[in-house]
């Protein structure tokens, strides 16, 4: 696993491990980089088949790809961001020891309906298929142009950075972590017991309502007899003004949210 950004030597600090979204890589946090890197050091890996990863994990499982993420990052507080906080969500269920926090940015827990993972597993075939078809460079425009990144303005679009991936790095990531090849985790998320901020922006409709349904499903822990019950440890915050890309739509915003949340809770040692 290849870390974009682990540039400071470890210090004191806690740990900050930034997981980006599909088409971006480590070095497309924008703004928001500036002011986690003053409270955190900071490792901003490249997901397999993104960035400088090593083209033998791109045929890496989703599986597969979060616990990659773990070792990179070991025990830390971990942020994901669209397919970055699937993968997030996904190591704190299997390796919940490694999470100290979690925080996620329009994401979701999976696709709870066989069916659907299907319809989606040739969706994303399809994809990968186009972007072999016409390349990088016009694929990232296609993709830039969906609606789901309609506030997210050219300067934060982070095209440059985007083209330093490789095109068959994608395709692979497409077909082995998209969405309809991740097993739905909604089961699970009840098991979790560090503290979690659930956000996504207001205008981002679909991520919004996941993004409650994740937190009452991680709020709701499986019943033990003769146990109090576990206290609420996900928080929701939706972001006004801001569609999908809240954290680079409107980073200081996003940036008030994530500290006034980080303050109300220790730091790790």
């Amino acid at each position: 696993m290849s870390l974009a950004f682990d540039d400071y030597p470890r210090s004191s600090a806690p740990t900050l491990v930034l997981v980006h979204g599909f088409t971006q890589n480590g070095r497309c946090w924008g703004d928001l980089l500036a002011w986690v890197r003053r409270r955190f050091h900071v490792v901003a890996v490249d997901a397999p088949g993104h960035g400088a990863t090593a083209p033998s994990h791109d045929t890496a499982s989703f599986v597969e790809a979060a616990s990659l993420i773990g070792e990179a990052g070991g025990p830390a507080t971990y942020l994901g961001y669209s397919m970055g906080g699937r993968l997030c969500l996904q190591l704190a269920c299997d390796r919940p020891e490694l999470v100290e926090r979690l925080i996620v940015v329009g994401a979701t827990a999976g696709l709870r309906d066989r069916l659907d993972r299907a319809a989606r597993r040739r969706s994303d075939a399809h994809l990968a298929e186009r972007l072999e078809t016409v390349g990088l460079a016009a694929f990232l425009e296609e993709w830039l142009a969906l609606p789901l990144f309609a506030g997210l303005e050219a300067p934060f679009q982070a095209r440059a950075e985007r083209l330093t991936n490789r095109m068959e790095g994608l395709a692979a990531s497409l077909r082995g972590c998209g969405t309809g090849q991740q097993e739905p985790l909604w089961d699970r998320l009840g098991a979790l017991t560090m503290p979690v901020l659930v956000t996504a922006g207001a205008l981002d409709t679909k991520f919004a309502a996941e993004a409650k349904h994740l937190v009452e499903a991680i709020n709701s822990p499986t019943a033990v007899p003769g146990q109090p019950a576990a206290p609420a440890n996900a928080h929701l915050v939706l972001v006004e003004g801001a569609g999908h890309s809240a954290h680079l739509e409107a980073p200081d915003a996003f940036a008030a949210h994530l500290g006034s949340w980080l303050d109300a809770r220790e730091q790790p040692g």
